[in-house]
């Protein structure tokens, strides 16, 4: 961990308005690492994102982008840089998955540069490996929430950058593309921070668990010590207990 973290949030506080959404929040994340973020609704982590990706300025602290504070970075760097897909884009226009997945790689050239045969084998890629193929000329209008939902994730990829923030990408997405969807990620070695309500994927895909209460960080670690039955009770305010199935440790809600 001697190494310059990717990103940095550094002693963050947000306030919006009258509402503390973060307080002292300092967070590091390093190359290859995927942190996924959790904690109950109102915990930050949605605020937390987007401070990562400098589209909130922290009111007090500062982030960092491989050691430079994100304020200072251009916008067109931080695009080519770091994917942010929120938890509620809109999808529904009438673009194609091929259009939209091209507008990623965009940002990787100066303006008014027309698409190269790179670009374009790259989409198509991502297409196939996102099993879009089927929909890539068809209207995003014209497609299910779950469908639009990995068009915009695809388009995070396309841009190639060092990190990706997504704030509760499994939104919308079917059992075996919420897997899908993570097990990519991980497999890509590529840096990413996930806000995630699904414990279980989190524990799962995450190099890293990083827990948020009210606008505090709670715990920071592996998965198997920050998810702990008492910590989940304590935090949700529900019954847990863990299970242990001989590969990792599960965290079951309930009865």
């Amino acid at each position: 961990m001697a190494a310059t973290a990717v990103l940095h949030a550094q002693d963050v506080g947000v306030r919006h308005g009258p509402v503390t959404a973060l307080t002292g929040v300092d967070v590091r994340v390093h190359p290859g690492e995927v942190v996924a973020l959790v904690g109950p609704n109102g915990s930050g982590k949605t605020t937390l994102l987007r401070v990562l990706g400098g589209l909130r300025r922290p009111t007090t602290g500062r982030a960092l982008l491989a050691g430079t504070d994100l304020r200072s970075v251009p916008d067109r760097t931080r695009a080519r840089r770091v994917a942010y897909v929120g938890q509620d884009e809109e999808g529904d226009l009438p673009f194609t998955p091929r259009e939209v997945l091209l507008l990623g790689r965009a940002v990787r050239h100066p303006d008014w540069r027309p698409y190269d045969a790179d670009d374009r084998a790259a989409v198509e890629a991502l297409l196939a490996r996102w099993e879009l193929g089927p929909l890539a000329d068809r209207g995003l209008d014209e497609m299910s929430g779950g469908e639009r939902r990995r068009v915009l994730l695809a388009r995070a990829f396309a841009q190639g950058g060092d990190v990706l923030l997504l704030d509760e990408p499994t939104n919308h997405l079917d059992l075996r593309h919420q897997h899908a969807l993570l097990a990519h990620v991980a497999d890509a070695g590529t840096t990413a921070v996930v806000a995630l309500h699904d414990l279980d994927l989190a524990a799962a895909y995450c190099t890293r668990v990083v827990m948020l209460a009210r606008g505090r960080v709670v715990a920071d670690g592996p998965p198997a010590d920050v998810l702990t039955a008492d910590r989940v009770g304590a935090v949700y305010g529900v019954d847990a207990r863990t299970v242990d199935d001989g590969r990792r440790r599960h965290v079951v809600v309930g009865r």
